[in-house]
């Protein structure tokens, strides 16, 4: 699963890239450094995971990741291809979530694509190419779907229908992501479609050091203008996290989070933030070989995660012995968990609950 840091240029996308991987994209202060999506695989920052190794000391530890994709800064006109903005577009349309990096502090050094710091402006911009490209897929699956449907074709008239409620909105300004489908409607019409602003999205304001705990006015325009639209907000000063990164010890970054007033790094907020905008969840195997973190999607049930360890697994599945990871924590082993009687049994119809510790019988 991937989500894709966009935004126009000189907003700070490839400096949050270089935090949130090991990878060193080129980040400097001019437009289109960053041609090619870069691609950083990430690991999420989970305590569950640390606690879990403290408890069983295995041989080896394994997070769970996700993928960051760096595209290229948008202008004005990438739509129709300005800037280089098919190869953008296109890029954008491969990732699973968007991560909208918004400028939201002042500096006369950094340039501004547009000559002035205004959050709403270069998120609309931004907005409307997408819109404009979604319109584009609109119109032309209407005029395939328009022939069927006067024809009488009543799954083509039901199809005609959902496409043109989209094409009122997206013509209105309004993205696909913040309409209201039936399930069904959805998933046979709408879903298949991949348009680029049904994908969820993350608004990632990036502020000045001292608005990193509390925020400032160009985050509270933000939250206004995006309140109706079903998505997320994060609050990250991307320079200053360039600067933690730089530390070497773990103290040295403690001790500056704590000056500035934050527990943790942004860095590590954002990524597990954009691990929940992918609908995605942990389970964990607790062996003195290798704990490690699963990555599955949210409701997946026990043979579905069984599946994402070895295909076998899931095809041979018998039966799950779960343990929540609190029971775990608080009682400190497997031998202890059995004795208080807490692990469970659990079979093909079970829903993984996050956090889930889990063993699996297969028979192949």
């Amino acid at each position: 699963m991937k989500a894709g840091i966009v935004g126009l240029p000189n907003v700070g996308k490839s400096t949050l890239f270089n935090c949130l991987s090991n990878a060193k994209a080129q980040s400097a202060n001019f437009p289109f450094c960053t041609i090619e999506p870069n691609i950083g695989i990430v690991n999420v920052p989970d305590p569950r995971l640390e606690r879990l190794e403290a408890l069983v000391k295995p041989v080896r530890v394994q997070p769970a990741t996700v993928e960051i994709v760096d595209i290229a800064g948008l202008v004005k006109g990438a739509s129709k291809g300005e800037g280089l903005g098919n190869q953008f577009l296109a890029n954008i349309r491969e990732t699973d979530a968007i991560l909208h990096v918004l400028r939201c502090f002042d500096n006369d050094n950094i340039v501004h694509v547009d000559g002035s710091v205004n959050p709403i402006r270069d998120k609309e911009t931004i907005d409307m190419e997408l819109q404009l490209k979604d319109l584009e897929t609109v119109d032309k699956k209407l005029e395939k779907v328009k022939r069927a449907a006067k024809t009488g074709n009543k799954e083509a008239q039901k199809e005609e229908a959902v496409l043109l409620k989209i094409k009122s909105a997206l013509e209105a300004g309004i993205s696909v992501r913040a309409l209201e489908f039936d399930k069904e409607d959805y998933e046979e019409f709408v879903n298949p479609a991949q348009f680029i602003t049904d994908k969820p999205v993350m608004y990632v304001c990036n502020v000045d050091e001292g608005s990193a705990a509390t925020g400032n006015a160009y985050v509270e325009k933000v939250r206004e203008a995006v309140k109706d639209e079903n998505a997320e907000i994060l609050v990250l000063a991307v320079g200053t996290e360039a600067d933690i990164n730089e530390l070497d010890s773990y103290e040295e970054r403690q001790m500056f989070l704590q000056d500035i007033g934050l527990e943790e790094p942004g860095s590590s907020k954002l990524i597990r933030s954009a691990y929940k905008l992918l609908k995605q969840q942990t389970y964990f195997t607790a062996g003195v070989k290798e704990v490690r973190a699963w990555t599955i999607d949210v409701g997946a049930t026990a043979p579905q995660a069984a599946g994402v360890i070895h295909t076998d697994f899931e095809k041979g599945f018998i039966r799950a012995e779960v343990i929540a990871y609190e029971d775990f924590s608080e009682l400190g082993s497997e031998a202890k968990v059995k004795e208080a009687g807490k692990m469970r049994v659990e079979g093909k119809n079970y829903v993984v609950k996050d956090g889930d510790v889990m063993h699996f019988l297969f028979n192949v």
